[in-house]
């Protein structure tokens, strides 16, 4: 990522949340129902720790061994003593022991596969994962995510083989980055995804993770209870090979 000096992180997080105050302002909301996640992939230890001792609690990470490198560099710093982790990537069966049980919420819950293997872990650690069904909700091929339509038979396995999974509700990446208004559609329909799913199964199913930088006022408009916002606080990263 661009370097970013402490004061000019500071001031690019305070300015997130003057925006999303008013972004729940404008959609007639309280504030204290959107939580902001910062995302701190590719982002430094240091950034982590600048915004956390400017109150900031929850932090997205997408990348499983990242996260691990930087919570333990991280361990030691009392601005970070009460960081809340959020998984929000793609998580391989084969990274489970390194996810289960250890955040505080894992967005990317997507398959089978994955819920079985997080159970299998937590059920020897004899520990609980909260966590939230990834929906790839335009149903494109190169991306993560249960398809819509397979949404009650991954819900009902989750409820009926997975004790040790908590689930919370759902989360979705657009079809565009940073759309704005043009994400608009596919938040609505995630939301409405989730209400049926509530309405279908009597669960309560509060949060919907959705939106980033470029279009989390739509996502607040359309019902987000989580935010996921990295390049407007952290600056633009460098990309992943």
């Amino acid at each position: 990522m661009n370097a970013q000096s402490p004061p000019e992180i500071k001031r690019r997080y305070e300015s997130v949340l003057e925006r999303l105050d008013a972004a729940c302002s404008a959609a007639g909301r309280p504030r204290k129902g959107v939580k902001l996640v910062a995302v701190s992939k590719q982002c430094p230890a240091q950034a982590v720790s600048v915004i956390a001792a400017a109150g900031q609690v929850d932090f997205g990470e997408s990348y499983v061994q990242e996260a691990v490198k930087k919570r333990e560099e991280l361990s030691g710093d009392p601005a970070c003593e009460n960081i809340r982790w959020h998984m929000i990537g793609h998580v391989q069966s084969r990274k489970v022991a390194d996810v289960a049980g250890a955040y505080a919420l894992l967005h990317t819950l997507d398959s089978r596969k994955l819920a079985a293997a997080l159970e299998r872990r937590l059920t020897a650690l004899g520990a609980r994962q909260a966590v939230l069904l990834q929906i790839n909700i335009a149903d494109e091929p190169q991306k993560s995510g249960a398809a819509p339509g397979d949404l009650l038979v991954l819900t009902d396995y989750i409820m009926n083989e997975c004790p040790h999974l908590e689930l919370g509700g759902l989360m979705c990446l657009p079809p565009v980055f940073d759309a704005g208004e043009a994400a608009r559609p596919h938040f609505a329909r995630l939301y409405a995804l989730r209400e049926s799913l509530r309405s279908r199964l009597n669960l309560a199913l509060p949060e919907l993770s959705m939106g980033m930088s470029g279009d989390f006022a739509a996502a607040v408009a359309e019902g987000a209870t989580l935010v996921r916002i990295g390049t407007d606080i952290f600056g633009e990263r460098q990309s992943k090979h």
